[in-house]
């Protein structure tokens, strides 16, 4: 049985600790309540922006560079956005402004 928080209770609790530290994390597009998957848009108030995907695997959670390595402008994160929009309607997108680059989410960055 799989007994993970649902979608929105899991990113509303991850807003609410961000904002506890000082750092904005909005939903920029809400997906399915319970079980949808999350794409985080880190801004790092700079121009530059890395767009992480969650993924799992053997029920580890982890993030993927959607963008790959390096970041890239935000026209270029919103267009890797809109296209994995299109393919899940049920994904969730979050925008964390952060000059570290932390995604604030639990599980690393391969």
């Amino acid at each position: 049985m799989d007994d993970r928080l649902p979608t929105h209770l899991w990113v509303m609790g991850h807003i609410r600790a961000a904002d506890a530290q000082g750092v904005p994390m909005m939903v920029l597009r809400k997906g399915d309540p319970s079980r949808g998957t999350v794409i985080l848009k880190l801004n790092r108030l700079d121009r530059s922006f890395t767009v992480l995907v969650q993924t799992r695997e053997d029920e580890k959670l982890f993030w993927s560079r959607g963008t790959g390595p390096d970041p890239v402008a935000e026209a270029d994160a919103d267009a890797y956005i809109a296209r994995q929009t299109r393919y899940d309607p049920d994904v969730w997108v979050i925008e964390i402004e952060d000059r570290q680059g932390r995604h604030w989410f639990e599980g690393p960055v391969r």
